[in-house]
């Protein structure tokens, strides 16, 4: 395995083996603000959430959709860490599309021993709403570039 496969290795071994993100979102007037919240992927191109349309970072995103997303394990030892860093467009979810992900989200959700998620739970007059983004470029740091760079992965 080249260096390159290891390094698309380890991103994708970051984002099966974790449960967080942090989203990264600004608002209209370009404030940043960036919140953790738990994810289901499908694939690698494409992370699913569920948060209120309220919160600062779902207001951002009905906005500014772009948004750089970090996953990464804050357990390991200092200067053992390493992320997966992305840009992407994300956005709350209607009809087919909704469908489609609470589908993926629930059965994520099941897999880690939370509660099923169904249309009811994602729909007015609850407090919650399924989002979805769809990952357009991920980075991971390069232990072999002086001081550490990102270097762009395929996955």
């Amino acid at each position: 395995m080249g260096a390159r496969e290891d390094l698309e290795a380890v991103a994708r071994a970051i984002i099966d083996g974790n449960r967080y993100m942090v989203l990264g979102t600004a608002d209209a007037d370009g404030r940043p603000w960036v919140s953790p919240v738990y994810y289901a992927p499908s694939g690698y191109a494409e992370l699913y959430w569920v948060s209120s349309p309220e919160a600062n970072h779902s207001r951002n995103l009905a906005g500014r959709p772009e948004l750089s997303i970090v996953i990464f394990d804050s357990r390991v030892a200092v200067g053992e860490g390493q992320g997966v860093y992305m840009s992407a467009v994300a956005q709350e979810l209607t009809d087919a599309d909704l469908e489609r992900g609470i589908e993926i989200f629930s059965r994520v959700s099941e897999s880690h021993g939370a509660k099923p998620w169904t249309l009811d739970d994602v729909r007015p007059p609850t407090p919650y709403r399924l989002y979805r983004a769809h990952v357009s470029e991920h980075w991971v740091l390069d232990p072999e570039s002086h001081p550490n760079q990102r270097t762009s992965v395929h996955l």
